[in-house]
C-alpha cells in the first residue's frame, strides 16, 4: 500500500501529466484549420482550472490552502461547463444545425459564480475540515444548503449536453453515429463518477481522471478521428452500386473482387473471379496492366449494336510504398455518346430537309479543299422561283413538303463524292466534282418537278446557279454568291433552269461594284448631271422638262443610264442619285426665276426613297432652300409605288399636294390596280407611254383605251401627258383624242440645260 506521501505524489503526477496533455492539445486545436478547432482548444483550456484546483486540494497542508484549492475547482467547473456547452454547438452543428441557448447558460454560470464568492462571506456554500485518511491529513469538503444551487447548475448543463447527444446518436447515419456515441458514452460515465465522488465524501475526487481524459478525446475525435471501419464498409457498398463496372485485382493481376455491375458486364459469377481478366480480354481486347495509370477508349459491336467503354486502370501502393495491386474500372458510354451524336446530328443537320445546315456545308466544303486534290469542282446554287407565293396559296404544310421533296431529290442523285446542304430558307447548296454534273439530266429533272400532298399537286420552278471553282478559290460563301449570281441572269424565264457564273457575268459584278464606289466623286465633281427632256403643251409650246440623270464620264464619256441606274436601283444607291437630281433642279429653277418664270421641272421619285428618306420633308426644304415655287418642281412617281402600302403612299402624295407641288403619275397602265386607285389617288397628272400602243397588235383596242383614258383624266379634272411621242402623226392623233401635254422625240431628245434653255428660248419647232 502507498504511503501518504506517495499517494499524494501519484495523483499529482497524473493530474499534471493529464493537464500538460490537455494544455498541448488546447494549442494543436487553436492552429488548426478547422473550424472546430477555436471550441475544441477552449474546452481542453477550461478543463485545467478544475485540475489544478483539485491539486491544491490533495497537497495542501493548510484550511486556507484548501479553501483556495475548492474555490479554484467550482469556478473551473463553471468555466468548463460553458466550454463544453460551446463545444456541444460547435460539435453537434456539423451536421445536426443544433442550436444552444448560449446566453440563457451564460447567466446561470455567471450567477452561480457570484454565488460561490459570496461564500467568501456569508459562508454559505461549503467549508472544509480536517481528515485522517491513508496515513494522512487532507481537508474535506463540508457541504452546505447553498452547494445544491451549484450542483443542480451544473448537473443541469451535464444533463442537456447528454440529451443532445443522445439526440444526434440517434439521428445520426450509421457512419456518424460512433463519434457521437463515444461522446454520449463518456460523458454519462463522468457524471455518474463526478455523483459517486460526491457520495462518497473521498478526499480526492479521482473524477477529474475522467474529465480530463474526456478533453482528450474530445480532441481527438474532433481534430483526428476517422471511423476507418464504417468508412471501408460504407466505400465498399458504394463501389457495389456503382454504375461503373469495377475489378480489383493483386499485385499479380488476379482479379480478388468485382462489384454487380462488373459481375453482369463480364457475365460471372462471384465465384468465378479467376476467369475475369480472361474474360475481359475476349471483350475488349489486350488490357495493359502495369505500374502506371492507363486509360483507354473502346467501341464494341457496329452499326445499331454499336457500344463505347472508357477503361481506366489505376494502382494502388501499401504504407511501404510496394505495390499493393490496382483496380479497373469500365464505363459505358454509350447512352452518353449517343446523345451526343444525336445533338451533334442535330445541330449540323437542318431540322426539315435532314441536310447539312449552312455553317456544316461550308465546314465540310473548307476540309475538302484542305485535300489538295486536283479535281475540278462545282458550287451549285439551288432556288425555288417564289417560293413565299406557294406559301400563300397553299399553306406552309405544303411549302415544307416542297422543301423536303427537293432535299430528297438533291439526295438522290448525290454520290459519295459530293456535299449538299440547306443554305437557308428556300435555297439549298451543293458541291461536287464537275465530272459529275450532268446538265441534261438535271435539267430534264427540274423541268418535270411535281410537288404532291394527297390530291394536291403543284409544278414548282427551281433554277441552280453553277460556278466553277479555280485554283484559286478559297472563300466558300463567296463562291455561292457567285452561283447565287448566275441564277440572276435567268430570273424571269421559265424554260432554262440551269444558268453558269461566266466571264461577262463576273465583269458585270465588278462593273457593278466599281460604278458604285465612284457615285460620290460624280455626284461632287457633277459627272452626273441632269438632261431636260422638253415637255410641250398642245400648241407645241414648251411648257417644262423632265430632268433626267446622264453620266458623263471622265474615261467612258457618255454613259447610257441602262448602264447605272438598275445597278443604283438594286443596291439601294438611287437614293443618293436621286436627291442629287432634286438638288440640280431646285438650283436651274433658282436660276430661271427671270428668264422662264413659267416652265417647270419634273423630278423621280423611286420605290426606294420612300423607305430611306423623308422625301416630303426633303425636297420641301430644298425648296425652301432655293426659294422657288412648289408648283414649278413636279413630283413624278411610277405606278409601281402604289402597288406596296398604298395607303401610306397616298397620304404622303396629300402631303406634297398641300406643300403646293403638283404630283405626276408616271408608266399609268402599266400595273394592275390603276383604276381602283384613281378613284383616291391624290395625282394631278397621268402620264402615259406611246409603248401603250405599240405593244399590241390590236391597234383600234389601244386606241379606244387610250381615247377613254384621256376622256376620264379631263372628266376627274386630271391633266394627262403622253410620253415616247415620236411622230407628227402621233401628235395630231393625240391632239384630236383630248390630250393636253406631250414628251418624246417627236418634239426633242433630253439634252443638257444649257441646249434646253436655247431650245425653250424659240420654243419647240
Amino acid at each position: 500500500m502507498l504511503n501518504y506521501v506517495d499517494f499524494r505524489i501519484t495523483f499529482s503526477f497524473i493530474y499534471t501529466l493529464i493537464a500538460l496533455g490537455l494544455g498541448i492539445c488546447a494549442f494543436m486545436a487553436y492552429r488548426s484549420p478547422k473550424s472546430i478547432g477555436k471550441a475544441v482548444a477552449l474546452l481542453d483550456i477550461a478543463l485545467i482550472p478544475p485540475l489544478f484546483g483539485n491539486l491544491i486540494i490533495i497537497g495542501a497542508h493548510t484550511r486556507t490552502l484548501a479553501l483556495t484549492g475548492y474555490y479554484s475547482y467550482f469556478i473551473g467547473m463553471n468555466i468548463m461547463a460553458l466550454a463544453l456547452v460551446n463545444f456541444t454547438s460547435a460539435y453537434c452543428s456539423v451536421t445536426g444545425k443544433h442550436k444552444t441557448p448560449i446566453k440563457t447558460i451564460i447567466f446561470l454560470l455567471g450567477a452561480d459564480i457570484i454565488h460561490l464568492l459570496l461564500n467568501l462571506v456569508f459562508g454559505h456554500i461549503f467549508d472544509v475540515s480536517p481528515i485522517e485518511a491513508q496515513g494522512a491529513t487532507y481537508y474535506s469538503l463540508v457541504p452546505k444548503i447553498g452547494m445544491h444551487f451549484h450542483r443542480i447548475v451544473l448537473f443541469s448543463i451535464m444533463g442537456a449536453t447528454i440529451a443532445i447527444f443522445l439526440v444526434m446518436t440517434v439521428r445520426m447515419p450509421k457512419i456518424y453515429k460512433e463519434k457521437y456515441l463515444v461522446i454520449l458514452v463518456t460523458m454519462i460515465f463522468i457524471t455518474l463518477w463526478q455523483a459517486f465522488y460526491i457520495f462518497s465524501q473521498s478526499p480526492i475526487n479521482r473524477s477529474m481522471i475522467g474529465l480530463g481524459s474526456f478533453g482528450l478525446l474530445a480532441y481527438y475525435l474532433s481534430m483526428n478521428y476517422r471511423p476507418l471501419k464504417l468508412l471501408d464498409r460504407m466505400l465498399s457498398n458504394i463501389a457495389s452500386d456503382m454504375p461503373e463496372a469495377l475489378f480489383v485485382f493483386d499485385p499479380n493481376f488476379n482479379c480478388i473482387w468485382s462489384n454487380e455491375t462488373g459481375l453482369k458486364l463480364t457475365q460471372l459469377g462471384a465465384k468465378d473471379l479467376e476467369k475475369v481478366s480472361e474474360r475481359l480480354e475476349e471483350i475488349f481486347g489486350k488490357i495493359q496492366h502495369s505500374d502506371y495509370a492507363w486509360e483507354d477508349n473502346k467501341v464494341i459491336g457496329s452499326g445499331k449494336n454499336e457500344s463505347y467503354y472508357s477503361l481506366t486502370l489505376r494502382s494502388f501502393n501499401d504504407s511501404s510504398q510496394k505495390l499493393a495491386g490496382s483496380f479497373l474500372t469500365i464505363r459505358d458510354n454509350t447512352e452518353e455518346q449517343n446523345k451526343i451524336r444525336a445533338e451533334l446530328y442535330r445541330s449540323n443537320h437542318d431540322s426539315l430537309t435532314g441536310l447539312y445546315t449552312k455553317y456544316c456545308f461550308y465546314e465540310q466544303i473548307y476540309k475538302k479543299l484542305c485535300e489538295n486534290e486536283k479535281t475540278q469542282y462545282y458550287a451549285i446554287f439551288v432556288d425555288i422561283k417564289d417560293f413565299k407565293l406557294i406559301n400563300d396559296i397553299f399553306n406552309m404544310a405544303f411549302g415544307d413538303r416542297a422543301l423536303i421533296q427537293l432535299a430528297d431529290g438533291i439526295r438522290s442523285f448525290m454520290s459519295p463524292r459530293c456535299i449538299y446542304g440547306r443554305l437557308g430558307g428556300d435555297t439549298f447548296g451543293i458541291f461536287m466534282p464537275k465530272e459529275e454534273f450532268k446538265a441534261d439530266e438535271v435539267d430534264k429533272r427540274l423541268s418535270n418537278f411535281i410537288v404532291r400532298d394527297g390530291k394536291v399537286e403543284y409544278h414548282i420552278l427551281v433554277h441552280i446557279g453553277v460556278y466553277e471553282l479555280s485554283d484559286e478559290d478559297s472563300d466558300v460563301p463567296m463562291m455561292f454568291d457567285r452561283a447565287h449570281l448566275a441564277i440572276s441572269t435567268i430570273s424571269d424565264e421559265y424554260n432554262t433552269h440551269i444558268a453558269y457564273y461566266d466571264k461577262k457575268l463576273r465583269e458585270k459584278v465588278l462593273w457593278d461594284q466599281k460604278i458604285s464606289a465612284s457615285l460620290a466623286e460624280a455626284i461632287d465633281t457633277m459627272q452626273i448631271r441632269p438632261y431636260l427632256q422638253p415637255i410641250a403643251d398642245a400648241n407645241g409650246k414648251v411648257i417644262g422638262a423632265e430632268a433626267l440623270a446622264r453620266w458623263i464620264h471622265p474615261e467612258r464619256g457618255f454613259m447610257a443610264p441602262i448602264s447605272f441606274i438598275p445597278v443604283f436601283e438594286k443596291n439601294g444607291m438611287i437614293v443618293e442619285l436621286d436627291k442629287h437630281m432634286w438638288r440640280c433642279a431646285c438650283s436651274i429653277l433658282q436660276k430661271w426665276k427671270n428668264d422662264f418664270p413659267d416652265l417647270f421641272i419634273s423630278v423621280n421619285i423611286s420605290p426606294k426613297d420612300f423607305y430611306f428618306t423623308d422625301v416630303v420633308s426633303e425636297i420641301s426644304s430644298l425648296v425652301k432652300e432655293y426659294d422657288i415655287s412648289p408648283a414649278n418642281l413636279r413630283i413624278e412617281i411610277t405606278e409601281t409605288i402604289m402597288m406596296i402600302d398604298a395607303e401610306e403612299k397616298m397620304k404622303l402624295l396629300a402631303k406634297f399636294q398641300e406643300e403646293g407641288f403638283i404630283v405626276e403619275m408616271d408608266d399609268f397602265g402599266s400595273g394592275y390596280s390603276s383604276l381602283n386607285l384613281l378613284k383616291d389617288m391624290p395625282v394631278d397628272v397621268l402620264k402615259i407611254d406611246m409603248k401603250f400602243l405599240s405593244s399590241t397588235d390590236n391597234k383600234n383596242r389601244s386606241e379606244t383605251i387610250l381615247r377613254n383614258i384621256l376622256r376620264l383624266t379631263n372628266e376627274l379634272g386630271i391633266g394627262s401627258l403622253t410620253e415616247g411621242v415620236e411622230t407628227k402623226v402621233q401628235y395630231e392623233k393625240l391632239s384630236e383624242m383630248g390630250c393636253k401635254m406631250f414628251q418624246g422625240y417627236y418634239f426633242a431628245k433630253p439634252m443638257p440645260v444649257d441646249e434646253f434653255e436655247a431650245f425653250a428660248a424659240k420654243g419647240a419647232e
